[in-house]
């Protein structure tokens, strides 16, 4: 078979992004999938985004990725969350038709140059000298290839789990991909075991809306891509139930039959999203769980039941199911299960996403201990890019804490590594005002462009939204108020208090009651701006000190961040580090003083002590 430049493992939400990265970038590249017909499947939640994952799809959009147009094509769902807190925890999440999500991507795939899909089970790798030279098929074949990615899933010696049946898989109805797992191994790359799992779907016509909660969309959706002109599809409702203390009581009843207790499970689950039977045997005292039941699509009776989530037998599940008012009478179409599988230890990788141990070996998405397909589509799109930065020569991507939640991402990884599925929360980044939803394509777009990635007109566009949020806050800093009988009217209407003198529009703005659209049209009628830069401009206006702050914060830690530690340094000639310290930072090799600092168990001390052994 022909040879490529980078060959692609797996067609998932990492593999997708991987190929089109490497593609775009002018990389001959083949990516191969178990099945054709599940490509960008989602085999889990019908939706993306969500706090701290959205700002990943919007990050993934800025870079050129294709998670968030594929996302906005899809759409039959949009809202934009945590709208009364602050900017920094504000995120879109959309409800998506799955069946069109995975269409959307396969034109996408089919109609790239330079980029070539093939069905097939890769069984092993092809190495010499430690670096990569291609895969080997199951059926025997090999194709040669100068980078590989790895992006497989949960396929790796995957395993299903439903009550007391246990069988290989890597999703339901799906064979598992068991020869890879052995061959990783034995090149020294370090396995470890994860699980994940999946609620029930049941048939929207049995169910009961009426004692639910209506829980619908926003009225004027924004979109994660800029290149989105807008929803085309009908928009459909979720709706918001709760268990009761007789589901919980079903559960109780019935935990000897759950795989948590009989042991079936062994691979650490994710706390974030606990089953329904984890959930009753850690809460105790909670008298109801919320359960969002979910449209899978227009053309599907399906309703996912985010909230429910189990892998106890099936005539269990639906006991649970039909104890939880609204679906009394819910017609079960699809059980939920936990699948099992293998992971590479991810403090294995550099922060490229390329393997120490081999080279021109990348690994992206949940073959790295991450979950969500927010959380695979950047990675798959990082590796992707360097993939390509390896065989066109050209410095790789690394993207820093403080310049993306990728970079978050990523760093966690490599650095911290992993003892559960690892999911992406705000609350990872220490910089997240800077990372906001609003600001991801004036971060990150002109990276993306001078990768090949990112169009000339996406990039003038966020140039020149950029310069009318400066302009604005520039006419607001210079359009004054003085107090008069129409302006106390103003302010009294938004419940703020009248003025007793002159101010510009940008103090009156710093009030957290007042809206800079209602100043506008009060003081500057005939001034007329885009929802893009009305938000970003009140963003910077009302934050301008937080972000100050952070900016600051930021300055103070690029010292560590742009000291730089040699390859291959050895910590155990530094005296005085603690043992603790000098195993993992011989362990993890660190690229710089900053990475050092977020390894645990690496302390202040330690880092002081090394930075000062570097400058003798």
């Amino acid at each position: 078979m022909e040879g490529f430049d980078v060959v692609v493992v797996g067609g998932g939400h990492a593999g997708c992004e991987a190929a089109l990265a490497s593609a775009r970038m002018g990389c001959s590249t083949l990516l191969v999938t178990l099945s054709l017909e599940k490509i960008s499947l989602m085999p889990c939640n019908p939706a993306v985004g969500g706090v701290g994952k959205g700002q990943l799809t919007r990050e993934i959009d800025a870079l050129g990725g294709e998670q968030g147009r594929n996302t906005d094509r899809s759409c039959i769902q949009m809202k934009m969350l945590n709208t009364s807190k602050g900017p920094a925890v504000q995120a879109l999440r959309a409800q998506a038709d799955k069946k069109l999500y995975e269409d959307n991507m396969k034109r996408a795939l089919a109609a790239q140059q330079d980029l070539k899909v093939l069905e097939g089970r890769v069984a092993s790798l092809i190495v010499s000298r430690e670096t990569i030279g291609g895969v080997v098929l199951s059926d025997g074949s090999s194709i040669t290839a100068s980078a590989v990615v790895l992006a497989c899933g949960t396929f790796l010696n995957g395993k299903i789990v439903v009550g007391d049946q246990r069988f290989p898989a890597g999703r339901m109805g799906e064979l598992p991909a068991t020869e890879l797992s052995a061959n990783l191994t034995g090149f020294g790359i370090e396995l470890a075991r994860f699980q994940s799992a999946t609620p029930p779907r049941v048939d929207a016509r049995t169910i009961d809306t009426s004692r639910m909660t209506l829980e619908s969309g926003d009225a004027d959706p924004q979109t994660f891509s800029l290149l989105s002109k807008g929803h085309e599809l009908e928009q459909l409702p979720c709706y918001l139930t709760y268990t009761t203390e007789k589901t919980h009581e079903v559960v109780r009843d019935h935990l000897h039959h759950s795989p948590i207790k009989t042991g079936s499970i062994s691979g650490k689950g994710p706390r974030y999203c606990p089953s329904i039977d984890r959930k009753v045997m850690n809460f105790p005292d909670r008298d109801r769980h919320p359960v969002f039941v979910e449209p899978e699509g227009l053309h599907t009776s399906e309703m996912y039941l985010q909230g429910l989530t189990t892998s106890m037998p099936v005539w269990v599940q639906e006991k649970i199911i039909n104890s939880t008012p609204g679906l009394e009478h819910a017609r079960l179409m699809r059980p939920g299960y936990a699948v099992e599988y293998d992971y590479a230890v991810p403090s294995q990788l550099e922060p490229t996403l390329q393997s120490r141990i081999l080279k021109n070996l990348f690994l992206a998405g949940q073959i790295n201990g991450t979950s969500g397909y927010e959380e695979a589509a950047a990675q798959g799109l990082v590796a992707g890019i360097n993939a390509g930065c390896s065989i066109l020569g050209r410095d790789p991507l690394v993207l820093k804490r403080s310049e993306a939640y990728i970079g978050v991402l990523i760093d966690d990884l490599v650095t911290k590594g992993v003892d559960e599925p690892y999911r992406m929360f705000t609350s990872r980044a220490e910089y997240r005002l800077l990372l906001r939803h609003d600001n991801a394509h004036t971060r990150l777009s002109p990276i993306g462009h001078r990768l090949g990635l990112v169009p000339r007109e996406i990039l003038c566009l966020t140039e020149s939204t950029e310069k009318s949020v400066h302009r604005l806050i520039e006419l607001l800093s210079t359009t004054r108020v003085a107090p008069s009988p129409s302006s106390d009217e103003f302010f009294l209407a938004h419940t703020s208090s009248p003025i007793k003198e002159t101010q510009t529009l940008l103090q009156l703005l710093k009030r957290p009651e007042i809206r800079l659209a209602d100043l506008l049209h009060e003081f500057l009628p005939e001034r007329s701006e885009s929802p893009d830069t009305l938000n970003s401009a009140e963003i910077q206006v009302k934050y301008d000190g937080y972000i100050r702050r952070q900016l600051k914060q930021v300055e103070r830690a690029s010292a560590l961040e742009e000291a730089s530690i040699p390859t291959g340094f050895r910590y155990a000639d530094v005296p005085g580090l603690t043992i603790e310290a000098r195993e993992k930072l011989t362990r993890l090799q660190p690229r710089t003083l900053g990475q050092a600092s977020r390894i645990a168990g690496v302390t202040p001390a330690d880092v002081s002590i090394i930075s000062i052994y570097l400058r003798r």
